[in-house]
């Protein structure tokens, strides 16, 4: 296997020990938490990655990490644990943490941290949240280590990013989260993508 299918945990949490994460302080903000899921298995790394219900008011149908808004007095890590097991089925201990990467700001006011978790094996099965997930897919690490497009709108400086997914894109933040992790994983690279932005429709 290459680097990109054979990552280890403890390869994972080095490099995140060593990653000078940026936290944003908007106290202002909606409090979220998001996991970064990698789980393991003949064919080496995937990430698991929700396609959001159709019914959901915002953003409905698009490609999302398990996550979602801290409850009062609830830690970065353990909201992010408790949507991974909500959205996905998936029980993963404290110490499945490996770390956090850069928070990112959305324009409908959410102040998102991304937990990088551990899942182990990927041969349990995954149990859909209803009414919220329509469906999981455990997708492997080279799908998502690739290049991502940019596009320029006129309501933005900062370009739009985006990676292709099967038969969409990816949109931000999940879309920057994505490329700052592979980056950080993979190549040990440190990538900052706070700045890239969701096409308009997303805003809200």
């Amino acid at each position: 296997m290459d680097r990109v299918t054979a990552l280890q945990p403890e390869h994972l949490a080095a490099n995140l020990a060593r990653f000078q994460r940026v936290a944003v302080d908007r106290p202002e903000l909606k409090r979220a938490s998001v996991a970064l899921c990698v789980q393991t298995g003949d064919a080496g790394n995937t990430l698991l990655i929700t396609r959001r219900a159709r019914g959901l008011r915002n953003h409905a149908g698009q490609w999302a990490l398990p996550g979602g808004r801290r409850d009062e007095g609830e830690t970065i890590e353990a909201a992010a644990l408790r949507e991974l097991h909500e959205e996905t089925g998936v029980a993963a201990a404290p110490s499945a943490v490996l770390g956090l990467l850069d928070d990112y700001v959305t324009r409908s006011g959410y102040l998102m941290t991304p937990v990088v978790v551990w899942g182990g094996a990927a041969d349990g099965e995954l149990t859909a949240a209803p009414g919220e997930v329509a469906r999981i897919f455990r997708v492997p690490m080279a799908d998502l280590d690739v290049e991502p497009e940019f596009v320029h709108i006129p309501e933005a400086q900062q370009p739009v990013i985006r990676l292709p997914l099967f038969d969409r894109y990816v949109h931000a933040p999940t879309a920057a989260i994505i490329y700052q992790f592979c980056q950080l994983a993979v190549h040990d690279i440190t990538m900052r993508v706070a700045h890239f932005e969701a096409p308009v429709h997303l805003w809200k």
